[in-house]
């Protein structure tokens, strides 16, 4: 159980093919790299000389004459005995040979030019108030939709920031036997946001008319605090620990009922293919469901039940490069990022943040993820995958960081945190430029000349 409203490896070396190419079994007459002394080289008749004639002059000085001294250093030099290693060689070693020629290893330089390192700023780009929001970890109230209009609730009220001019909007106000609205999810199609309520209810509103369309009612017994679309299919968790997916085209929306967690639903995301949906909730559980072992067998069944945490699972981010990976976040005592492969149900990675992981979000553009935390630095980390190095850690907030929503270019993320304010950081860089399609040829065989 995590507190709610009242809590203020190895990388793997890359190989380089001309390495291989270059290491290959050499030809036995070849210079190698070092030098290995043979027999051939060695002068043993002066290494003999040495050990036994040649010491005894030195001895026994006083029995040799001046003369017969004088004698002895004229045949030293003579024969170019002045030498003081007694197993000499007659020639030198040869070279060492360099394993990569100098213009081959500037070349492969050249090739590959390192990319350079991008500039993360440390300071939010952006803060805008966001008074009355509430402190609780357990719910989802910001969001960022496809239209580049970030939602967010404040107490009863919610509001529709427009990213491109910076005007807001209030789309609806809930009363205080209804309130306060505990989640915001926007569809896919960037128009129709729905809004999770206090009192069990969901409402599907289109923001183009500022209408509300419907209310879904019937399927839960509490607050409903986290939602997700799969194309029509919006699913709900409830703190009655249900899972509900409902078909917002008909009357009759309840299609299926996950049963599976104890406590309160704080956490649903569907994968990119929506096939596989993760969720996570209060009684430290995550559970991997999968559309067609439900459709198959029973609604009830799941297809892994992951019990490694040892808090609140709230945070849950599918990868986008590997359709398996999820990466979820434990809560104040668990503090663990933990990385799995849903198709097996293995662990891949568990990483100790040192504290509360709130949210989760992977970069689309690189290989890096982000998670918001809670006490004690209330920071947003940036982290290399899969080392999971530590790149950058922004700080600002004076609260812990609940909520974060992702730009629909990827680049910049939103933080809604305690201290009652809405921060925007420019950490993902800026967007890609995209190149220019080529042009189509109209004819298939435009390039042929024709036949009269």
């Amino acid at each position: 159980m995590d507190a709610g409203s009242f809590i203020s490896p190895s990388k793997s070396q890359s190989r380089n093919p001309l390495k291989e190419q270059i290491l290959q079994k050499r030809n036995s007459t070849e210079n190698l790299d070092r030098f290995i002394p043979n027999r051939s080289a060695i002068d043993f008749d002066f290494a003999h000389y040495m050990l036994t004639e040649g010491r005894k002059g030195k001895e026994s000085p006083a029995a040799s004459s001046p003369a017969k001294e004088a004698y002895r250093k004229q045949l030293a030099e003579i024969f170019n005995m002045n030498r003081t290693r007694i197993l000499a060689f007659k020639n030198k070693p040869p070279a060492p040979v360099e394993l990569m020629p100098h213009e081959m290893s500037s070349a492969l330089h050249q090739s590959k030019p390192t990319k350079p390192r991008r500039h993360i700023p440390q300071t939010s780009e952006k803060t805008l108030d966001a008074p009355d929001i509430l402190d609780d970890f357990y719910l989802n109230l910001l969001d960022w939709g496809s239209n580049n209009i970030l939602s967010i609730a404040l107490g009863n009220t919610v509001y529709l920031w427009d990213a491109t001019d910076g005007s807001t909007t209030e789309l609806m106000t809930i009363d205080d036997d209804n309130g306060p609205v505990t989640s915001v999810r926007w569809a896919p199609d960037g128009q129709h946001i729905s809004i999770g309520l206090n009192n069990s209810d969901v409402q599907l509103w289109d923001t183009t008319v500022n209408r509300k369309l419907r209310t879904l009612q019937g399927g839960h017994r509490s607050r409903v605090g986290s939602l997700d679309w799969n194309n029509h299919i919006l699913t709900t968790g409830g703190m009655d620990g249900l899972i509900i997916n409902n078909d917002v085209r008909i009357r009759p929306h309840i299609v299926e009922t996950y049963r599976g967690h104890q406590r309160e639903v704080c956490g649903l995301k569907w994968s990119a293919s929506g096939q596989q949906l993760a969720s996570g909730g209060n009684d430290n559980l995550l559970y991997i469901w999968d559309r067609s072992v439900a459709s198959s067998n029973s609604s009830t069944r799941w297809l892994h039940r992951l019990e490694d945490h040892t808090a609140a699972v709230k945070a849950l981010a599918w990868c986008p490069f590997q359709g398996n990976l999820l990466a979820s976040g434990g809560g104040g005592g668990d503090r663990c990022i933990k990385f799995w492969n849903t198709h097996t149900g293995a662990c891949l990675n568990s990483v100790d943040t040192g504290s509360q992981v709130c949210s989760l979000l992977w970069n689309t553009n690189e290989r890096e993820l982000l998670s918001s935390h809670g006490f004690t630095q209330n920071q947003l980390t940036v982290w290399k995958y899969p080392s999971m190095v530590k790149i950058a850690e922004l700080t600002g907030h004076t609260s812990r960081v609940l909520y974060m929503a992702q730009s629909p270019d990827g680049c910049t993320v939103a933080s809604a945190a305690a201290d009652e304010t809405l921060r925007f950081w420019n950490v993902f860089g800026s967007p890609e430029v995209a190149k220019p399609a080529p042009k189509s040829n109209p004819e298939p065989f435009s390039n042929v000349s024709c036949i009269r």
